[in-house]
């Protein structure tokens, strides 16, 4: 796959003198689904904005299919829908003209069935004669992703986009969201529900205070960084890990009633066979053991607190 947007160095430093963004470097790839993370305040939302032309770089270049968001700004527009953390409807005006204004903005000749097909994909359908002001706040978000499908984008932009949205509702985006991945439509989205993540991305970028801490396949990246713990349920409380235990990375729970052992899936040998025989030779019963693989949310806090330690 080629690389669709294409930012490279940019930096953004807004009136003030405050760095949103820091020598920035992102390609992402045509028809894939990318996870942008990283805690309020890292730089997202501007990241975003700065590439569908919604705020100018300070320096640096941005490019999608080739156009330059600057010099080129109309032609790369064309091939973006932003869905914004914002609602921002004209409360008044009925949601079909709404999401037929969208595309008509961007000189798409009138395309009814699309339309029908979108709201219907939305579930919204059966509200096309009602004002914006009567929707849910759900059901607005919803038409704030039509009117971003409305004149059939290229790259797809969801900033936030389940926020305050019920489960339901959610189900039914990323649904759509798939479907739109299988059209060969690239998607790249920030969400604080990680699990969503970690479900529907191909790759998964990590931001924190403007920069970019890394890009990686999110399968790649939990195999790399992930690692596991092992509970260990014990007959007989401990009141201290066993001297003969030293080695072993191991560590007690603050009632002595279990002790959890880290290891690294990726290492030829886990080291679980000669704890089992060491815990035996110290007396220590077991009760039960669990094991627990680290998930795309651990990873980020981690890195998180590393990159801001």
């Amino acid at each position: 796959m080629s690389a669709i947007v294409d930012v490279e160095n940019v930096t953004k430093i807004y009136e003030g003198g405050f760095e949103a963004l820091r020598n920035t470097n992102l390609q992402i790839e045509e028809g894939e689904i990318l996870a942008l993370l990283g805690p309020n305040g890292a730089g997202k939302t501007t990241l975003i904005s700065t590439i569908c032309g919604l705020s100018s770089p300070t320096s640096g270049h941005i490019r999608v299919a080739g156009h330059d968001v600057v010099t080129d700004f109309r032609e790369a527009r064309k091939l973006i829908g932003l869905v914004p953390q914002e609602i921002n409807l004209e409360p008044f005006e009925f949601v079909i003209n709404t999401v037929r204004f969208s595309r008509g903005l961007f000189g798409k000749p009138r395309n009814d069935a699309l339309l029908e097909s979108i709201l219907r994909d939305l579930s919204l359908w059966d509200k096309k004669d009602s004002r914006i002001a009567a929707l849910s706040g759900g059901m607005k978000r919803r038409v704030l992703i039509a009117k971003a499908l409305s004149h059939e984008p290229r790259v797809l932009f969801l900033d936030e986009p389940t926020a305050g949205v019920d489960v339901e509702l959610r189900k039914d985006m990323w649904a759509l969201v798939d479907r739109l991945r299988q059209d060969g439509v690239t998607i790249i989205l920030t969400t604080h529900y990680i699990e969503e993540a970690e479900a529907i991305a191909d790759r998964v970028g990590v931001i924190n205070k403007g920069e970019i801490l890394l890009v990686e396949d999110k399968t790649a990246l939990i195999s790399r960084m992930g690692r596991k713990e092992m509970r260990i349920e014990l007959t007989e409380s401990v009141s201290e890990i066993p001297e003969s235990l030293a080695s072993y990375d191991l560590t007690r729970v603050e009632d002595g009633s279990a002790l959890i052992y880290s290891y690294d899936t990726r290492g030829e040998r886990t080291g679980i066979t000669s704890l089992l025989k060491s815990l035996q030779e110290a007396g220590i019963g077991l009760k039960d053991i669990q094991t627990h693989q680290s998930s795309l949310e651990d990873i980020f806090v981690t890195l998180v607190q590393e990159a801001s330690a």
